[in-house]
């Protein structure tokens, strides 16, 4: 069974408005190597129809764009990408798949299907996914700036505080810091 593992740009007050983050070669170059270690993407129907609005025309070249940026859309083309949504049911972008019904039983098919990994980039989705505690870990991209806006990382509340233990943290250049964190065992499963 495959990990599934959060991963998203945060500011320090909270704010995942993915307009609020830096965006340079480091940066991209940050969330290349965490898809290209894992083996699908897992999105909400909100994200998967911003990246589509996008991603495919910068790896098509009808987008310019730096050569991180660049690679990361021709990667991305490629990967898997799962999305759950109750509002649409047809995803035409190159290998999306659509994921409906009971969402505990549908996401964790997917990780037992995807031994890499599965990395999930939505916001909304992963308050629900944590409510059903099927995250594994956590790696934020924590940003040197404070938004003062939302939306925020779990805006909606979670039931219960969610213990972490660190396992590592890596400055980057522009001052952003990449968190990478899992679930803390609880005494029971020590």
């Amino acid at each position: 069974m495959g990990l599934l593992t959060f991963s998203i740009n945060v500011t320090l007050d909270g704010c995942v408005d993915h307009q609020e983050g830096i965006a340079d070669d480091e940066t991209h170059a940050f969330f290349t190597r965490l898809m290209d270690e894992g083996g699908a993407m897992l999105w909400g129907r909100v994200t998967y129809e911003m990246m589509e609005s996008y991603w495919p025309a910068v790896a098509r070249g009808d987008e310019s764009a730096p050569p991180a940026m660049r690679e990361w859309a021709i990667k991305l083309e490629d990967k898997p990408k799962y999305v759950v949504s109750s509002t649409r049911k047809d995803f035409p972008w190159t290998n999306s798949h659509h994921i409906a019904g009971d969402l505990r039983t549908a996401v964790q098919k997917l990780k037992d299907a995807t031994p890499s990994g599965v990395l999930l980039g939505s916001g909304k989705l992963a308050t629900e996914l944590d409510r059903l505690d099927l995250i594994d870990e956590y790696k934020f991209l924590v940003h040197p700036r404070i938004a003062g806006h939302g939306p925020t990382l779990y805006q909606n509340g979670l039931p219960s505080t969610r213990r972490l233990e660190l396992v590592s943290a890596k400055p980057l250049r522009c001052g952003a810091v990449a968190m990478h964190y899992r679930r803390a065992l609880t005494p029971a499963q020590a």
